[in-house]
């Protein structure tokens, strides 16, 4: 059971390594009531185990797959910690918003190189390579990387096609495990693999409850790699750390997660981007608030506007009526309720939007399920959905206990 107290957190803000803006524009914010949480903070992650992995590269060329989240120190990113300690970095790799994590969802990053180091930064986004062509640059990946632990965030579906890149090569990877900021939960629909997308990769709850490190293992063991190779796998584990325990998240995971509110509504409200509302992406607050410009019977409003993260917000300049998530429910009851799909049932009943078109065509990739529309249709309540996927959970949890590395 987690406990919302009234003690305070420490916890250090991380600077990213870079320029001042990008510092600035990536730290983690604080919300309101966000000092009643008891976060843990005597949590290592892999990356800072340095003295576990650097015998493992002495002597290879390295790739390293990671993006502003990959820091070891307040200052120090992990390919700053390889180049000065003597490993031979050929290349780094960066997923869904650039190295730095100042790009938008889905939109294309371009190759680079590190101001820092001189190293060619490779995008593995909006970018087609070849495997070989990847993997006969290196010997060995490292991938460092920090996920919120919901199966539409896309940095697993990076990890899974590199561990397949690389078990295709005979290539050896290393994941520097990182805790999962929702830990706690595993719950929601399993992925249909006939929605199998890019925002779905896996047959996994919306909410898996795994580490990235404890997810490779699993798709190593379950071979869900392609033709069921599976790849020389290692994974650096944290220290101190269980699945009961809040981490507070040093930094932003990607532009659109600014405070671990975010974080804690993102699996329940990103389902509203299939949908024809606003989830407040041009807002100072994205996943905490939805409406629409058509809605004239709210009060509360909010106006998309460009920023940092969403250069072309929907409904951009235009003011949204609808639903105001900032305060209320709690942190304690958004944990307490997990997926929660209520905010879509009320958008749907009550917003006077044309239900004929409220539902996107890419609706079932983030749900996974075409069932769930249906039972919206029906007038389901979303304890009569969640009640739909328990005993699928359940099989999952069992599935895969044999990768769990932290209680």
């Amino acid at each position: 059971m987690i406990r919302i107290t009234r003690l305070a957190a420490v916890v250090a803000l991380l600077s990213i390594y870079g320029i001042a803006s990008a510092q600035d524009n990536n730290r983690i914010e604080s919300f309101p009531g966000e000092e009643q949480i008891v976060y843990a903070t005597d949590i290592i992650t892999g990356a800072q185990s340095v003295n576990e992995y650097l015998p493992l590269l002495k002597g290879k060329r390295v790739a390293l797959l990671s993006n502003h989240t990959g820091m070891v120190t307040e200052k120090r990113h992990v390919v700053d910690t390889l180049v000065s300690s003597g490993v031979n970095v050929v290349c780094i790799m960066s997923p869904e918003h650039g190295f730095r994590g100042s790009a938008d969802a889905g939109e294309h990053v371009s190759s680079s190189v590190d101001e820092k180091t001189g190293i060619e930064i490779v995008s593995l986004y909006g970018v087609k390579h070849k495997n070989e062509d990847l993997t006969k640059r290196f010997d060995v990946m490292v991938f460092d990387l920090q996920d919120v632990g919901v199966r539409f965030y896309t940095y697993y579906i990076t990890m899974t096609k590199m561990m397949e890149a690389c078990a295709e090569a005979g290539k050896e990877f290393i994941v520097l495990d990182r805790p999962n900021p929702i830990g706690y939960l595993t719950d929601g629909p399993i992925l249909d693999m006939k929605y199998k997308s890019g925002v779905g990769y896996l047959p996994i709850p919306t909410a898996h409850g795994m580490t990235l490190g404890e997810l490779a293992l699993m798709i190593n063991g379950e071979k869900w790699l392609k033709d069921g190779i599976q790849c020389k796998l290692t994974v650096i584990k944290c220290k101190n750390y269980n699945h009961k325990k809040l981490y507070r998240l040093p930094l932003k995971p990607s532009p659109n997660l600014p405070d671990m509110r975010s974080v804690y509504l993102y699996p329940s409200t990103c389902y509203f981007e299939q949908t024809p509302l606003s989830l407040g992406r041009g807002t100072d607050k994205p996943f905490q608030v939805y409406g629409h410009p058509n809605i004239k019977d709210k009060e509360f409003t909010f106006t998309p506007v460009p920023n940092y993260g969403a250069k072309d917000p929907r409904y951009k300049n235009q003011v949204c009526y609808g639903v105001d998530l900032r305060t209320e429910p709690s942190v304690a009851k958004i944990m307490e309720d997990g997926i929660n799909f209520s905010y879509i049932i009320d958008a749907y009943k009550s917003m006077n939007l044309d239900r004929n078109y409220f539902f996107g065509s890419g609706f079932e990739l983030e749900t996974g399920q075409l069932w769930i529309r249906n039972m919206i249709k029906e007038g389901k309540s979303a304890a009569e959905i969640k009640a739909a996927w328990a005993k699928d959970v359940e099989a999952f949890k069992k599935q895969r206990e044999p990768y769990m590395l932290y209680e």
